[in-house]
């Protein structure tokens, strides 16, 4: 229940203090509370459900004012309205950022290029999923992989980060599109959960030696791959990579707690690019705004045929939301991280 004085509602925010420099710290961010007025015709209040916490975030947050609330997608639910459009009760996903509470006006909901909408029915399947596999994290991995890597039956898919949220639900897609997936990953137990239970047929562990030498045990030629680390992990897996292959750039987290003026250094990969005729494309997913719900429906027929399985790492309470960002970028979660507030 929302914390009230004189029927005002007090909300809670992170506000972004300091600019990470290196590994995020606590006090980087702070707390602050704020009274919220009475909502206007036409608006309606919206109280945070499940909060997600991103690799993006730490990629971005060098863009995002100081003093401004730490952004971040939230699925919220209405809880006062005085608009029609948004009764009470009604589920939205919105980029509020990491506050508890938020007015909204009907006019300006879903406006412009903005990723912003009302949750559809998921039947029984938990409401949690629209920060997850039946929202951004699922629409990455089907638009960035299927519009970009174009996969063909038969074709051999390496993804890296493969136990995290989007890679774990791409390396999924390849399967059911009847391609050979090998998953790169840092933990021996991940890479179990992605053979016996997501179906991929190998998995390396990048932090043993001989990250190539496996490579071309599992996959001599790769034709598509997924990229959500960058730095030399990739450059192996363009190395191997068959003429005309297609590569698809999700993200670099390899490189997110680097500083911008003394990136990791990589081997040079335009030799093996020029050579192979490769396409690499990089993509926000927000290009797929006006098709968001065609990866929602698809992703949510998947689940429910059984083709594609999904986990949560839930962390409680919306002051641990710092704590389960930085577990994050550990690598401590497996498939989508998010908070329970």
């Amino acid at each position: 229940m929302a914390k009230r004085i004189s029927n005002l509602v007090i909300a809670k925010k992170f506000i972004l203090v300091k600019h990470f420099c290196g590994f995020p710290k606590r006090t980087d961010l702070c707390i602050l509370e704020e009274t919220l007025p009475q909502i206007k015709e036409g608006e309606f209040l919206t109280e945070a459900v499940y909060l997600s916490v991103d690799p993006y975030m730490r990629a971005y947050q060098h863009r995002w004012k100081l003093g401004s609330v730490f952004n971040g997608l939230q699925v919220a639910k209405v809880t006062e309205s005085k608009s029609q459009k948004f009764p009470i009760g009604k589920y939205l996903v919105g980029d509020y950022g990491w506050r508890t509470h938020k007015i909204l006006d009907e006019k300006t909901f879903g406006k412009g290029n903005t990723i912003e909408w009302t949750v559809p029915s998921f039947g029984n399947l938990p409401i949690s999923l629209a920060a997850g596999i039946l929202g951004l994290t699922g629409n990455t991995a089907y638009f960035g992989f299927l519009e970009i890597c174009k996969p063909k039956t038969k074709d051999v898919v390496v993804v890296s980060g493969a136990a995290g949220a989007v890679g774990s639900h791409v390396g999924q897609i390849a399967k059911i599109k009847g391609c050979k997936v090998i998953g790169i990953t840092g933990d021996n137990t991940k890479g179990k959960y992605l053979i016996d239970e997501l179906r991929f047929d190998h998995f390396i562990n990048y932090k043993e030696p001989n990250l190539k030498e496996n490579l071309i045990k599992y996959a001599p030629k790769v034709d598509c791959y997924f990229d959500n680390v960058g730095g030399e992990i990739s450059s192996i897996v363009l190395s191997r990579m068959n003429h005309f292959g297609r590569v698809s750039v999700c993200g670099a987290i390899s490189s997110y707690n680097s500083n911008f003026s003394d990136l990791p250094k990589a081997t040079t990969i335009q030799g093996f690019i020029a050579i192979k005729q490769l396409t690499i494309e990089g993509f926000l997913v927000n290009k797929y705004i006006n098709r968001w719900h065609e990866g929602i429906s698809t992703n949510l027929k998947w689940i429910t045929d059984g083709k594609l399985k999904y986990k949560e790492t839930v962390t409680e309470g919306f002051e641990n939301t710092f704590q389960a960002f930085t577990d994050m970028l550990e690598g401590k979660n497996i498939g989508k991280a998010i908070v329970k507030v």
